[in-house]
């Protein structure tokens, strides 16, 4: 059969190594195969099958280091998961299946338990027998922290793929980003990257949950999906069926040729790579030393971001050689005068300065340089006037009729709080942001002291977003932006007592009230979901600061997650949920479905913000973290075509939501089998998230703060004669 498309050159600069256990690993997990009845009468695999595939191979490249029986163990948990895919798809995929395949995905969480004295089921069929076998094989060995994070990682491995069903059933293929955050959950790199600790170190608990350990976890997964997207579309697209793959995604939302998809998808390969080492070499050591690691974690650290990079050349190798893939022609892709033989593929020094830092892709017929342009953006470019399209919002804004009440209470605490008079904002400023009119559309039905307290969090976040660049930007001082974090996360204790911190600054009294009249009434737990939210943000910030004193434009998936980060969306989700009692399990808001609906419309919200205030950051503030800006550098196309892009994502974010509303939350009612209390607190938790998004559109259209005459009028610097001082100790 012909190849739809010519597999590009890939960016992989680190050598595949063969485990040397290799034929131990494939002996052994045939045999074990075929006890857990997976083999000769399953009806799926035959020996032959399981033989063409060579999963003993993939993990030998994948873990290069260490010995024979974890080789042989984790060889075995590829094989059940490549079995599970494949029984899944057999099973419930081509009929297709929803029921069934739930009842099927429902119980096999039953067969890990962090707790091995915990009685399992018997197994029914060979995906429950083999999960059963490798959970008991595995976990002694593992903390209970680890064993937490991978049940997890494979459940929504597990249970992501009705998501998967629901599209095929529909014939719907998602939008980029939806796409991605799902990808990961339905690939596995997670779970891969968990197997990855156990073959190398578990990662400390301390740094876990870390944003350097998380975005590590997060390019290494995305790169692993990407990659395996562009071997397996011929078989997947082409003979499957499926709509989960990059290349179908982006062809679709380009609607430009499968070759241009492809080569697209792995330029965004290619960027996530180059984050994978970003990362690694600046923020993962400063992580070290901002926790004060001692030397065991900072080595265990060390190795695991090692096993990631190995199972990235190895993955590698393993697609070349695979018959399970699409790979014809792969390895003499380029010419090439070097080592030859397993393992070498990846040092072909062609392949790598082809692809290294070449990026771009539709719109534009050319490539450039990507990596180099990351870094050579010149601020302060003058732009004109931002471009505003005709935005796709199917709801209507409703204010809530305490608005100027709230304006004039808004004068009033922000100068209370100081933020008048620290050189940042005067009340000119302030009225250009008329953030109690962003509230009064956000929460029309809100009391007038509910609406004070949302417009006052409104302003400190505003305040902080604007502080932050202005102030610790101008100086080029990080540490004293980290300074800043950190005593601005002591303002909040989350067991009722008082503040540890003496408010220095306009920031910390503000977050010392708005902390104390939010949380009066709160548990402790609720407590800390809101305090997460609020350092989240907090800490975006100071990542926007490493990236401005860089000069570096981010990587596409990066600056998207982060956005929503910068955005404050955690805290506007937070505030929103609270309100809503305990008739909701906290599972159903986990859920994929509900994630995907607010990250949707978080998603609109934070590019209609970048579409609106391009030209204050582009022009008047010499910004890099804009999505306009951030598509420009990536294809290398000018402001229009840019624009174009970020408005048609829009539009897909907007019509998920829509999707997500009608087709998905209706099933997630009933999965989760919610009363009609319950049904009616969902229903309106949906109406303030269309509250949300239609009063941030009318809030952008109506005040001054991104409008070109007011920019002109009042460039973003100090206020005359009255620099900000820094923080101290």
């Amino acid at each position: 059969m012909t190849q739809p498309f010519v597999l590009p050159h890939f960016y992989m600069p680190y050598p595949a190594r063969l485990n040397p256990h290799v034929d131990e690993a494939r002996a052994h997990s045939t045999a074990w195969a075929r006890e857990m009845g997976m083999l000769e009468g399953s009806g799926i695999w035959e020996q032959a099958d399981l033989e063409a595939h060579d999963y003993g191979l993939l993990c030998a490249y994948t873990h290069p280091d260490c010995d024979g029986p974890a080789l042989s163990l984790i060889t075995d948990w590829y094989v059940w998961v490549f079995f599970f895919d494949d029984h899944f798809l057999d099973m419930f995929k081509r009929t297709p299946d929803r029921a069934a395949g739930k009842a099927h995905l429902d119980r096999l969480p039953l067969f890990m338990p962090l707790d091995l004295n915990d009685a399992v089921p018997e197994p029914r069929n060979p995906v429950e027998a083999g999960l059963a076998d490798l959970w008991a094989r595995t976990v002694p060995s593992m903390s209970v922290g680890w064993r937490e994070r991978f049940a997890r990682a494979t459940e929504h491995l597990l249970n992501e793929s009705l998501w998967e069903l629901s599209n095929i059933d529909e014939g719907r293929i998602a939008n980029p980003v939806e796409y991605i955050e799902m990808r990961r959950k339905v690939g596995g790199a997670p779970w891969s990257a968990g197997l990855v600790e156990y073959a190398t170190a578990e990662v400390p608990a301390s740094v876990a949950g870390s944003r350097p350990l998380r975005v590590l976890m997060e390019t290494f997964s995305d790169a692993v999906h990407l990659r395996n997207d562009l071997f397996s579309y011929q078989r997947e697209v082409e003979d499957e069926g499926e709509n989960s793959n990059g290349v179908l995604v982006l062809e679709t939302f380009f609607g430009c040729t499968t070759q241009e998809a492809a080569d697209t998808v792995n330029d965004i390969l290619t960027s996530r790579l180059h984050q994978f080492e970003h990362t690694a070499l600046t923020e993962v050591p400063a992580l070290a030393l901002d926790k004060g690691l001692p030397p065991d974690e900072v080595a265990a650290v060390a190795a695991y971001t090692k096993g990631l990079q190995d199972w990235q050349s190895g993955g590698h190798e393993w697609h070349l050689r695979s018959s399970r893939y699409m790979n014809e022609g792969a390895t003499s892709a380029a010419p090439w005068h070097g080592p030859t033989g397993p393992g070498t593929s990846a040092a072909d020094v062609g392949a790598l300065m082809a692809s290294a830092a070449v990026m771009g892709a539709p719109p534009t017929p050319f490539r450039q340089w990507g990596r180099l342009r990351a870094y050579s953006h010149t601020p302060f470019q003058k732009v004109g006037p931002s471009l505003l399209p005709d935005f796709h919002m199917p709801f209507q804004v409703e204010l809530s009729p305490h608005l100027d009440r709230a304006r004039r209470g808004l004068v009033e605490w922000t100068g209370r709080m100081g933020m008048l008079s620290e050189g940042v904002w005067d009340e000119d400023k302030l009225a250009s942001c008329d953030l109690a009119l962003c509230s009064a559309g956000l929460d029309p039905d809100a009391t007038p002291e509910a609406l004070d307290l949302s417009a006052a969090w409104l302003a400190f976040g505003t305040y902080g977003d604007d502080y932050y660049p202005l102030v610790y930007g101008h100086r080029r001082d990080l540490a004293a932006a980290r300074l800043t974090t950190a005593r601005l996360s002591s303002c909040m204790p989350v067991d009722g007592e008082q503040a540890p911190v003496v408010p220095v600054n306009a920031m910390e009294r503000a977050l010392i009230d708005l902390w104390a009249r939010t949380t009066a009434d709160m548990s402790p737990e609720q407590r800390r979901t809101l305090k997460r939210a609020v350092d989240t943000m907090t800490e975006s910030w100071v990542w926007e600061l490493s990236n401005q004193l860089q000069n570096r434009v981010p990587d596409p998936v990066d600056y998207l997650e982060m956005r929503r980060a910068t955005f404050g969306s955690d805290l506007t989700l937070s505030l929103c949920r609270m309100g809503h009692g305990p008739a909701i399990p906290p599972e159903v808001y986990r859920s994929g479905p509900v994630r995907s609906l607010e990250n949707a419309a978080i998603d609109y919200a934070c590019l209609l913000n970048d579409v609106f205030s391009y030209q204050k950051e582009i022009e008047y503030e010499g910004e890099i973290h804009n999505a306009v800006l951030v598509v420009q550098n990536f294809f290398g196309v000018d402001y229009p075509a840019a624009l174009g892009v970020v408005h048609d994502l829009m539009t897909q974010r907007m019509q998920q939501f829509e999707h997500v509303v009608a087709h998905e939350l209706p099933v997630v009612q009933e999965d989760f089998q919610l009363t009609a209390e319950a049904r009616g607190i969902m229903d309106g938790y949906v109406a303030d998230l269309r509250n949300w998004l239609a009063g941030i559109l009318n809030w952008h259209r109506a005040v001054d703060r991104y409008k070109s005459e007011y920019l002109a009028r009042r460039i973003h610097a100090f206020l005359p004669d009255r620099p900000p001082a820094l923080p101290v100790g």
